[in-house]
């Protein structure tokens, strides 16, 4: 079977790893846009807290969280070995002991049925500072052992050459559909046709336009978020915990004595690729509030990227009666990084017309509610 991936973000490139480890021909096309969500983003894996509260997202931001452990194991199978991954864990950190209660209770709760979540701690502002010295004095915090990051970047790279290992072949270029008689037949891409039995479509935030020909009005639009990276000294930063305020911003450590901090979250941005004034601003007005201790670190670069943005926070995931051989995986939001690869294995199966293991309804890339469909 020969199926087309267009979007090598981290959708994609864990659907075409796992096709290739399941013996499919596959062909991977990407355009390498300026400002591709993966290149930009902090790799939080951490569902556990989290300010979403929706039992469809949690389910499969659960399950991506869990298929990490399988997929690392895999990819270093396969001779791969930096993902920038490591099981640092994570604290929700608040002044507020209210706040820090109803957080407590919510990942007990989670615990009780996905022991992955880990050892769950109170700890006091100076408890906290141990994990995290730069802290605020006043921070109280929930540390979750079960929490991991990575490096998007490093992740998709390993999952691409993993990919080609198993036989892949990526060419850059813009990739159209090829469309007749209601069935997706192939890709047109630097005036090849390649004809393939499926396309999955993981071209994040570009889904759309690439979608338009056929028809199909995707409800997904690209959202910017601007990411500082910092350079802390000369200290070890890598087993520092990833810091989770209450509120839409983070603070990830990796080796090195890197840290990053982020994100904004500019809804209605287009794809307009630069740094403002304000972007750069609110992020290390956020971070520094939280971790003072960060001032004297050295601004080392900022990222941008355009993250996949649906109408709700759900990912649009899964195929179009009215075009078959077609799989649509992209709006994963925020959430990319958590959910990414296990959304790509769920599109490879898709194509392979495999039975699914989660009922997909609620993530209908057409659902009702969201005004998308077939024109």
């Amino acid at each position: 079977m020969k199926i087309a991936v267009i979007g090598s973000g981290i959708t994609g490139a864990s659907a075409a790893y796992h096709l290739t480890r399941e013996g499919a021909e596959v062909v991977i096309i990407d355009k390498a846009h300026q400002g591709q969500a993966t290149a930009a983003g902090a790799g939080i894996i951490c569902p556990w807290i989290s300010r979403a509260d929706h039992k469809d997202w949690y389910t499969i931001a659960k399950r991506g969280a869990l298929y990490y452990p399988s997929l690392i194991a895999n990819l270093k199978q396969d001779g791969e070995e930096d993902f920038g991954y490591g099981m640092v864990g994570a604290l929700a950190v608040s002044s507020s002991s209210d706040e820090l209660d109803a957080i407590e209770q919510s990942v007990r709760q989670k615990k009780a049925e996905t022991p992955e979540v880990g050892e769950i701690t109170r700890l006091t502002a100076e408890e906290a500072r141990e994990l995290y010295p730069p802290l605020r004095e006043d921070l109280q915090a929930i540390h979750v052992t079960g929490a991991a990051r990575l490096d998007g970047r490093l992740l998709r790279d390993a999952m691409l050459n993993g990919a080609k290992k198993h036989g892949a072949a990526i060419i850059e270029g813009e990739g159209d559909l090829v469309f007749q008689n209601n069935k997706v037949t192939g890709v047109i891409v630097n005036g090849e046709v390649i004809a393939a039995d499926a396309v999955i479509v993981t071209a994040g935030a570009w889904a759309k336009d690439l979608l338009n020909p056929l028809g199909i009005d995707l409800k997904v639009e690209p959202q910017r978020g601007q990411i500082a990276h910092l350079e802390i000294g000369s200290m070890d930063t890598s087993s520092w915990p990833v810091v989770l305020p209450q509120s839409s911003h983070y603070l990830v450590a990796f080796d090195h004595s890197k840290v990053v901090v982020g994100a904004t979250r500019e809804t209605g941005s287009g794809f307009d690729y630069r740094l403002t004034a304000a972007g750069v601003k609110e992020v290390l007005d956020e971070a520094l509030t939280v971790a003072p201790g960060l001032a004297e670190s050295t601004l080392k670069e900022v990222r941008i990227g355009f993250r996949p943005a649906g109408p709700d926070i759900l990912p649009l995931l899964g195929t179009v009666p009215a075009a078959e051989g077609l799989v649509i995986a992209t709006g994963l939001g925020a959430s990319g990084l958590t959910m990414g690869p296990y959304v790509g294995t769920l599109a490879a199966d898709l194509a392979l017309k495999r039975e699914m293991e989660i009922d997909l309804t609620p993530y209908d890339p057409l659902r009702k509610g969201l005004e998308a469909g077939v024109k």
